[in-house]
């Protein structure tokens, strides 16, 4: 037996059938669409997840749950991140750069992971207790960034009607 000598066994492959070929052919006049009809006629067919006017499935389903769209703005950094770094200055941009967190986040969190055995500065990134009490036990020093603070619309009472 040879590569070149391969064949399907014989029946098993059938030529396809040449629709809208004449009467003769077995598939004319309406080329297996049938007479009439939605299915009949060209670009005639219903959306996807149509079930014959019953409610679809993805309305019967209760919709359930919150993802937030700014849940990738912030990125984990561990203290283990921290003592492979080279920068003892760290901040956003330094973090960055030196690819522990993505380019696209807006803010970071430094937390109690691994071990940190060097002195480093954190300015403007916020750490959980754990890595702020590990980060100061190791000489280093954390800034704390401002946090915006909402103004509340102060409500004025009303005078109160004397009766």
């Amino acid at each position: 037996m040879r590569l070149n000598g391969l064949k399907p066994a014989p029946g098993s492959k059938s030529a396809r059938h040449r629709v809208g070929r004449g009467i003769g052919s077995g598939w004319g006049k309406t080329a297996g669409l049938g007479h009439k009809g939605q299915h009949a006629r060209a670009g005639g067919y219903h959306k996807v997840g149509f079930e014959g006017g019953q409610m679809p499935l993805h309305r019967r389903l209760p919709k359930r749950g919150f993802v937030s769209p700014t849940r990738d703005a912030t990125a984990e950094v561990r203290l283990s991140d921290l003592q492979h770094m080279k920068a003892t200055e760290i901040d956003l941009a330094a973090l960055k750069a030196e690819r522990v967190v993505p380019g696209s986040v807006l803010a970071a969190k430094v937390i109690q992971s691994g071990k940190l055995e060097r002195k480093i500065a954190l300015k403007g990134v916020k750490a959980s207790k754990g890595a702020k009490a590990a980060i100061e036990a190791a000489g280093g020093s954390v800034v704390l960034p401002e946090e915006k603070k909402k103004e509340r619309k102060s409500r004025e009472k009303k005078p109160e009607k004397s009766a």
